[in-house]
Order: structure tokens, then C-alpha cells, then sequence
């Protein structure tokens, strides 16, 4: 079964790198650098690449599913971040760049960071069975915060926000979607048979609010930034934030955790995220956006 969760997962990871490139590619030809609108996503819909890229998201998430039933986390976790290696170079060859060495270092940070957060998290983390009534509000209520912070500077600030921004908040909102998912289908497969009626409402709205915004922010990433950064973000952050969701809330870590495990876990979550946000400034779409930028008031 090992073996085939693998395989699974490093598919996944395939599908999930070519559908990221194929729907990045479609996006920016679409607006052009610009922010994303409503008439945007309209023409995206009916844009056979960014349908095409849309298909192979969907065959790298239920590959990734399978995956993650059928093996360990420790094991298939990591493979993930597969994904963001694959995407860098086929981007790359796509727009005729050439992937520099601060790159190079950026992503090995996202993968060595992202990869020995999970190996050591998962080692400190005891399966907690039952998530009592207010842990699951507390969940929610956190995410409408968040919701909130996000949505407000949205708004305020649309034709201001960089990709960084929507990387960050696509990781987190799907990190609190991941958390969700899990809470609404222990509620669902409960032994007392009563299925949906075992799911709270607010669970529900929670979960459709932040995949929706969640969403918007993946694709007005691909308009601002290449495709790699926001697999870096989903494969870094996403991850990231569902266990430290489930470590001070859901009340997942074991006691007897060694202080020197939670400050390398604190170590790898920054030596990740330093890697995201080196990613956004020196990625060589990035630094050729820049220098068009500074070249386009001369003309």
C-alpha cells in the first residue's frame, strides 16, 4: 500500500505543478499583470488552458487524498513540495527564463523547511479523536478574523497588494480549510450514524467562505507573481498553519514534547517562510517585472 501511496503522491505532485503553470499562464495572458476582476475571471472560464489547468488541480488534490488514506503523513507530506520544484522549471522553459541562484536557494529552503516541520511535527503530535463544540467554534471564530483582516485589506488596498500578499493569505485560508475538512468528516463518518446532522452550520459557511476567498486570492497570485510562488505558498504555509491550528487549539501536542523539538520546528517554519518571501523577490519573473517597471516611465 506504501508503494502505491507514494506513486500517487509524487503524480500528484506532477498534476498539481502542470495545472499551477497552465492556469498561471492563462491568467496573466488574460489581464495582463493586472489585478483580477469579475470580467477577468469571466474570460478565464471560458479560456481552454486555465480549464485544462483547473482539470489537473482537481487530479492532483484527489491523487494527493488517496494518497494521504492509503500512507502516513510523515511519509507523503513532504513529497508535496515536489510540486514547487517541478513548477520553477517548467515555468522557466515556459517563459524563457533562466532560474538564478538565489531561486535555487529560495525553493531548497521551502522544501528543507517545509519537509522537516512536518517529519518533526508529526512526531509531537498525538491524534486527538473528539473536537469538543468550542474548540470547532473556536476555530471559526479565529477564521472570521482572519477573514475579516484579509477581506478588509482587499478592499482597502486592491491595487496595492503585491503576489506575497495572496500567497500568504491563500496558505492560510487554506490551512483553516484543511482543519475544516477534517472536523466536518469526523462529524460526518460519527459511529452514531447521523451524518450530515452531525455537522454544524457555521462549520459549513466557515469552510465555503474561506475556499472562496481562498480561491480568489490563487488566481489574483498568478496575475501579480509566476505560478511557482503560489505552489510555494499552498506547499509551505497551507501545511504550516493546519498543524499549529491543531497543536494550540485542538489541543494535538503531546505533553512530554522536548523544548529542542518545538524550537527546530520554530527554526524550520522560518527557514521555510524566509524561503517564500526570498522566492517573491528574486524569482526571475519577478526580477524581470521589476526592471519592466522601472523601464516603462523612460518610454
Amino acid at each position: 500500500m506504501m508503494g502505491i501511496a507514494v506513486a500517487c503522491a509524487v503524480a500528484g505532485a506532477f498534476f498539481l505543478a502542470f495545472g499551477a503553470q497552465r492556469q498561471g499562464s492563462a491568467v496573466q495572458s488574460n489581464t495582463g499583470g493586472l489585478a483580477l476582476g469579475g470580467s477577468s475571471l469571466l474570460r478565464l472560464i471560458r479560456n481552454p488552458r486555465w480549464v485544462v489547468g483547473l482539470l489537473l488541480l482537481g487530479a492532483g488534490m484527489v491523487l494527493n487524498v488517496v494518497a494521504l488514506t492509503l500512507g502516513t503523513l510523515t511519509v507523503i507530506q513532504p513529497i508535496g513540495a515536489i510540486a514547487l520544484v517541478i513548477t520553477t522549471i517548467v515555468n522557466s522553459r515556459d517563459q524563457g527564463l533562466r532560474i538564478n541562484r538565489a531561486t535555487v536557494v529560495a525553493i531548497s529552503a521551502c522544501v528543507t523547511g517545509s519537509a522537516l516541520f512536518v517529519l518533526l511535527a508529526v512526531n509531537v503530535v498525538s491524534e486527538n479523536t473528539h473536537v469538543t463544540v468550542q474548540q470547532e467554534l473556536t476555530v471559526v471564530l479565529l477564521l472570521a478574523v482572519v477573514l475579516g483582516i484579509f477581506g478588509g485589506a482587499l478592499v482597502m488596498f486592491k491595487h496595492k497588494l503585491k503576489a506575497f500578499f495572496y500567497i500568504l493569505g491563500a496558505g492560510v485560508l487554506f490551512g483553516f480549510v484543511a482543519v475544516l475538512t477534517r472536523i466536518i468528516s469526523k462529524q460526518f463518518f460519527d459511529p452514531n450514524g447521523l451524518f450530515l446532522l452531525n455537522v454544524q452550520w457555521y462549520s459549513i459557511i466557515a469552510i465555503a467562505a474561506a475556499g472562496g476567498l481562498g480561491s480568489w486570492f490563487v488566481q489574483s497570485a498568478y496575475a501579480s507573481g509566476p505560478p511557482d510562488l503560489v505552489i510555494a505558498g499552498l506547499t509551505v504555509i497551507d501545511p504550516m498553519i493546519g498543524i499549529a491550528i491543531g497543536i494550540v487549539i485542538l489541543g494535538e501536542l503531546r505533553p512530554d514534547v522536548p523544548p529542542v523539538i518545538a524550537i527546530s520546528m520554530a527554526g524550520a517554519a522560518l527557514l521555510a517562510i524566509v524561503g517564500v518571501v526570498a522566492l517573491s523577490r528574486h524569482h526571475p519573473d519577478v526580477v524581470k517585472r521589476r526592471a519592466d517597471a522601472k523601464r516603462e516611465p523612460r518610454k
